[in-house]
């Protein structure tokens, strides 16, 4: 087992990362801090590692809630089945709710956490390659609006963070495969050493083997972590975490949750911040090509769905990064260094979204 640690004062927690961790009573006990807990899962994890966590909590008090699958769930009428089961239950502000899934359950928890008496204790135990090397980590959580992604939603850490790398086995392989968007991502973003790491190790990615799989988990959390320590509440260096998210998140609203998954959208979308970062002239034409290549090797989309200029436009106003009304966007200064920019230009930008 790994340990890494997001620094953060008193706000500081662990990320536990290796096999079968949701076997490990320790390593979760020790973070429950009173008597009550509320496990929130979904359709699809419950069946399968539920029961096997449940051995593993020693409380007074234990309740479980299993919310339907899929990102269109990823809603304020969900959140409310959250604060429903805790209420029906008497919770009280020293309950512990752990979040067993991927990011939607993860999300969801959080913000239900952060909201229930104006603040409660979570766990996140992350089951989807997309939320171990991202979402489970650094303290964002939310839901969706139909005009946005993710812009109902607060800042609040988990205690812990326990990631087995076991439970990607299950994963259907498309889901698989929309994770690894997000770990090419750290390579792109902050690390060149990484991303050619990646160049090289693809295909043992894609056949899940276990060491491959747990240092590509394992070095994405460190950077994510080294980022979120630097900078809690996105005022300045973790907006480059957003690389292609802005892109990708106009394509998930205009396709409706769920129709594209999270991370074929920002793959998508890293294509494009790698082609205007390209017509800006910050990064070469065989740089760019190795940004799409590697995107393509891990069969992900390098390209959106079909949407107008005016349709992406309309979109990407409602961003979090948006300041003033304009659209400041991640782009690559170089492969392995981004930034947060809006000095980008109508004319590329356009280019950029409706390529001849």
């Amino acid at each position: 087992m790994n340990v890494l640690n997001v620094s953060l004062d008193e706000r500081s927690y662990p990320i536990f990362i290796g096999c079968s961790l949701r076997n490990s009573a320790d390593s979760l006990m020790s973070y429950i801090k009173g008597d009550q807990v509320l496990v929130v899962s979904n359709e699809t994890i419950a069946p399968l590692y539920l029961e096997n966590l449940l051995k593993n909590i020693d409380v007074a008090k234990l309740d479980t809630l299993v919310l339907p699958d899929g990102e269109q769930y990823k809603t304020m009428e969900t959140l409310n089945t959250i604060f429903d089961a805790l209420l029906a239950e008497r919770h009280d502000r020293s309950t512990t709710l752990i979040a067993l899934g991927g990011g939607v359950v993860g999300d969801i928890t959080g913000f239900a956490a952060a909201c229930y008496q104006r603040g409660v204790n979570f766990i996140q135990i992350p089951t989807t390659l997309l939320a171990q090397v991202d979402s489970s980590v650094g303290g964002k959580t939310a839901v969706n609006h139909i005009l946005g992604k993710n812009m109902i939603g607060a800042f609040h850490q988990p205690q812990c963070v326990l990631i087995d790398i076991s439970t990607l086995q299950s994963l259907p392989e498309r889901e698989y495969r929309a994770g690894l968007a997000e770990v090419i991502k750290y390579g792109l973003i902050t690390d060149l050493e990484f991303f050619v790491w990646l160049e090289k190790n693809m295909s043992r990615l894609l056949t899940r083997e276990d060491d491959a799989v747990l240092y590509a988990v394992e070095h994405s959390c460190r950077l994510k972590a080294h980022v979120v320590s630097t900078d809690e509440r996105e005022s300045g260096l973790r907006a480059i975490l957003n690389l292609g998210h802005t892109f990708g998140h106009a394509i998930e609203t205009h396709k409706g949750y769920g129709k594209w998954l999270h991370g074929e959208a920002v793959a998508a979308g890293m294509c494009m911040a790698s082609d205007l970062s390209k017509r800006l002239g910050w990064i070469s034409d065989a740089d760019h090509e190795r940004v799409i290549a590697l995107i393509a090797k891990a069969g992900l989309p390098t390209a959106p769905p079909e949407m107008t200029t005016e349709q992406f436009l309309t979109l990407m106003a409602v961003d979090k990064k948006a300041l003033g009304g304009q659209v400041r966007l991640v782009l690559l200064e170089r492969l392995g260094q981004a930034v947060v920019s809006a000095d980008y230009g109508e004319k590329l930008l356009a280019a950029t979204l409706s390529p001849s």
